[in-house]
């Protein structure tokens, strides 16, 4: 099982983010990642502007996965309304 740092901008509206957060949660359950940390990095100005919205809440997760599971985990991000943007990155020891 490899480290990996994954960091989600959700919608900073508090129904959206609250969805979002709760399918991020059971997406990574459902491929098996394991230590979840959490850290919540607050609500910001996004640098641009993704799905017509200003404003994102990032929320950053350390997390243990087989990499087996990275590209169904990826695509299943991808294919969820409720994550506007997101980024996985292994953690080099």
């Amino acid at each position: 099982m490899r480290q990996y740092e994954l960091v989600v901008v959700l919608p900073s509206e508090e129904d959206g983010f609250r969805k979002g957060k709760e399918a991020v949660m059971a997406d990574l359950t459902q491929f098996g990642a394991a230590e979840i940390k959490e850290e919540d990095m607050q609500d910001r100005p996004l640098a641009y502007p993704i799905l017509k919205k200003e404003r994102g809440h990032y929320i950053l997760y350390r997390i243990g996965l087989e990499p087996k599971n990275v590209v169904p985990l990826e695509r299943a991000f991808k294919l969820n309304t409720s994550v506007m943007k997101y980024l996985l990155v292994k953690v080099e020891a």
